[in-house]
């Protein structure tokens, strides 16, 4: 038997906003109804940065699928040539262990979390919700406004332009009006972002809070926290917030919520739920026009999986695609 190897445009290809979208929500509704294994991912930490490894098997919602990520994250490498995020893919047949393909991760990683987001923001967000606050303007950014076009209609965007930084929010902008179509307005005044957003989105790797102010109604979907040690949003909004994460294990380890968890400012009681268990069903989202929701997206092995099984399964019988035989 032969390997796959997909590359990133063979990804890109493939997933679509909307096919993301579609794909994360599935691997959500599996994981609330108890058909996923997943260990937290597992750390190691360098000077400049940290890698994960992030294993999970899918047997729900259509899929049966096993396999593991391995992703750096290096947030110098802005300033270089190379992404922060990079990842690389390992797709297993459960049945065997054999190594169906192993595929970048790079871009997959960036559109499934976008992904995640929007799918929050379904459940989460008002329905006519039509402008969204941007609070970092990187390539997350891009995603997650690309993905959340396809759940709600948003008109507009405002961008913040954080100090000593004017090139990223203006090419954010530039590239939002011309890929989205929509109305965007950059400001070095964050609380002129976060107020009057119906949506706000944060993708920094702060490790202070950035937004303390945001309007009754808003959805927040919490991006950037992905270690120990980071965090965006003011505590203060966690407590009035309706409070929905991704996984309790990762989560409360180096999601939006693990600051004020250790610092015993929140507690478990203050999360409302998972967001697989109100995919599922399980428990509500939104129940009114005036609270504040908050979506804590730490991102997980299991949309991973899920997305790469699908690139697979689009690629596996397509003449030209790389193969290389291992064993």
């Amino acid at each position: 038997m032969k390997t796959l190897i997909l590359t990133r445009r063979d990804v890109e290809g493939i997933l679509t906003p909307a096919v993301t979208n579609d794909t994360v929500e599935k691997a959500f509704h599996a994981y609330g109804l108890g058909q996923t294994d997943m260990p937290p991912k597992s750390y190691l930490y360098f000077p400049k940065g940290d890698l994960r490894s992030m294993p999970a098997y899918v047997h729900g919602g259509g899929f049966d699928i096993a396999g593991i990520k391995c992703v750096t994250v290096h947030p110098q490498n802005a300033a270089g040539s190379l992404p922060t995020v990079m990842a690389v893919i390992i797709l297993n047949d459960p049945r065997t262990g054999f190594p169906l393909a192993i595929l970048d991760g790079t871009y997959l990683t960036c559109v499934r979390t976008g992904a995640a987001g929007a799918i929050a923001a379904k459940y989460l967000s008002r329905e006519d919700a039509e402008v969204a606050g941007f609070v970092g303007c990187g390539a997350q950014a891009r995603s997650q406004l690309s993905c959340l076009q396809n759940v709600r209609k948003i008109r507009k965007i405002k961008i913040w332009q954080f100090e000593g930084d004017k090139v990223c929010a203006q090419t954010f902008r530039r590239w939002a009006k011309a890929a989205c179509h929509v109305e965007a307005v950059v400001s070095s005044r964050i609380d002129d972002v976060t107020l009057n957003a119906d949506v706000v989105v944060t993708s920094t790797p702060s490790r202070l809070p950035l937004v303390n102010r945001v309007s009754a109604g808003t959805h927040i979907n919490a991006i950037g926290a992905d270690a120990q040690g980071k965090q965006e949003i003011n505590p203060e909004i966690l407590k009035q917030a309706k409070v929905v994460i991704d996984d309790w294990a990762q989560a409360s380890h180096s999601g939006e919520i693990n600051v004020p968890l250790s610092r015993k400012l929140i507690g478990k009681r203050d999360v409302h739920a998972q967001l697989g268990d109100i995919v599922a069903g399980k428990k509500k989202g939104r129940t009114s026009a005036e609270e504040i929701t908050l979506f804590d997206s730490t991102g997980l092995a299991i949309q991973d999986i899920s997305c790469a099984y699908v690139v697979y399964q689009a690629l596996k019988n397509k003449r030209g695609i790389q193969t290389v035989k291992l064993f």
